[in-house]
């Protein structure tokens, strides 16, 4: 059956990344339940799991110790973040061949508009089959592709019928698509929009799309008529659109709660260098600066602050993030610590001529150059030849596998960045 016209956009999701690549690598591990992040009684959270180890209960971002009380026959690996940036790549390159608009918006998922490839390649659905096999053939791995008219669509879709599935959407059939599905399956619709629904007896998709828009915008301003359409399956957004946040981000949970302040002074200054160096390599800026910390009791506390100039020096950076983290830590023991750099902006080339005060951007530019070349661990800070502080430049593996470039996603939310929350709890593939 032909796809209707419009349905050209497709978003494709490896299953499972993380666990996916460990199983495919140890042959000895598949089938049995692998769980990514650490060992069972290290301090960090789950990165991944595998369905085998899903049917347990184990999610991204739960606790290690919890996923091994759940799944105490689970096979505990560490992160190997270089192997997954490197299977990534080939994961882009793969979907490249299908169209030159891919918008990557996470290390293992991406969107494709195939407007323009029908006659090189075939209708939509047929290009997601020949995507799906490839990746199996070349990648040894499964991807779950949704294809739909927009990208909102496209994504529910492929969630639907993990792993190893296909669903097609066809365009005019959206609002009847989304309709039974629940609530917070929809982008923006976090744990605090999720309530305030509630009290209108909001449980489905379709419940939310018989709202009154104007009753919306009352209760939830602007982003209740973004809801109304989204309900109703509206997303204007283009694929390689530019209305979204983009972020960079290092993150560091301690072995052991501390309330040390040299140590979280330490910890702040290599997040800030891991973030400056990405942020350089790409060739951005970052207009605001934030931080993370979460205590003892699992609380979470974020701030941010915009700067008067957009920066990606380090001394900006660490500075910022210094005084917004100071106020949070007091009286409490920090379990994990992160810097975040967003509003990112293209950097302007160094002058030939640099004044007195380039200097500092000449040092580190030769500094970046020599780290380039033979290794990051070849310069570091002396204050950060401490053993209690992190790696700098480990990335978080979360993250897209390259350096931030204007007009493409490092880590991001993919609904519209005036979302006033999380569209809810961490992806359920990873």
């Amino acid at each position: 059956m032909p796809v209707a016209p419009g349905t050209t956009i497709l978003h494709v999701d490896l299953d499972a990344f993380f666990a996916a690549v460990e199983q495919r690598d140890h042959p000895e591990l598949r089938g049995r339940p692998v769980i990514v992040g650490g060992g069972p009684g290290d301090r960090g959270v789950v990165s991944a799991a595998s369905y085998e180890a899903r049917r347990f209960g184990v999610r991204s971002a739960m606790p290690l110790r919890t996923a091994a009380a759940l799944c105490p026959d689970g096979v505990f690996v560490p992160v190997h973040g270089e192997r997954y940036g490197e299977v990534s790549r080939a994961f882009m390159e793969v979907l490249r061949r299908s169209t030159p608009l891919v918008e990557q918006i996470s290390i293992d998922e991406a969107f494709l508009d195939v407007a323009g490839t029908f006659s090189l390649r075939g209708s939509p659905d047929r290009i997601a089959e020949d995507i799906r096999a490839t990746i199996r053939h070349e990648l040894g791995l499964t991807a779950s592709v949704g294809v739909a008219s927009t990208r909102l669509v496209a994504k529910i879709a492929s969630e639907l019928r993990k792993p190893d599935g296909l669903v097609v959407v066809p365009a005019g059939t959206e609002a009847a698509f989304l309709a039974p599905l629940p609530i917070w399956r929809l982008w923006g619709v976090g744990e605090q929009t999720r309530r305030g629904l509630a009290d209108y007896g909001v449980e489905t998709i379709g419940d939310l799309a018989i709202l009154a828009p104007d009753v919306l915008v009352r209760r939830f301003g602007a982003h209740g008529m973004t809801l109304a359409d989204r309900a109703r399956g509206v997303d204007p957004t283009p694929v390689g659109g530019d209305d979204v946040a983009r972020t960079v981000s290092h993150e560091h949970t301690f072995d052991r709660d501390t309330r040390d302040p040299e140590v979280i002074e330490r910890t702040l200054l290599a997040l800030a260098e891991g973030v400056g160096s990405r942020l350089r390599d790409g060739g951005v800026k970052a207009a605001t600066v934030g931080v993370k910390i979460r205590d003892a009791h699992f609380s979470t506390h974020t701030r941010q602050r915009t700067l008067a100039e957009a920066t990606d020096q380090v001394e900006d950076i660490f500075r910022v993030a210094l005084v917004l983290a100071r106020p949070e830590i007091r009286a409490i023991e920090v379990r994990l610590l992160g810097v975040v750099a967003s509003n990112l902006t293209q950097r302007e080339q160094l002058s030939l001529f640099p004044e007195v005060s380039d200097r500092r951007r000449l040092a580190t530019a030769a500094t970046d150059s020599i780290r380039h070349r033979y290794g990051p661990g070849t310069i570091v800070r002396a204050r950060l030849l401490a053993k209690d502080v992190p790696e700098p430049f480990a990335r978080d593996p979360l993250h897209a596998p390259e350096a931030p470039r204007v007009g493409r996603r490092v880590r991001r939310d993919p609904s519209n960045a005036t979302t006033p929350e999380p569209d809810r709890d961490p992806d359920p593939d990873q």
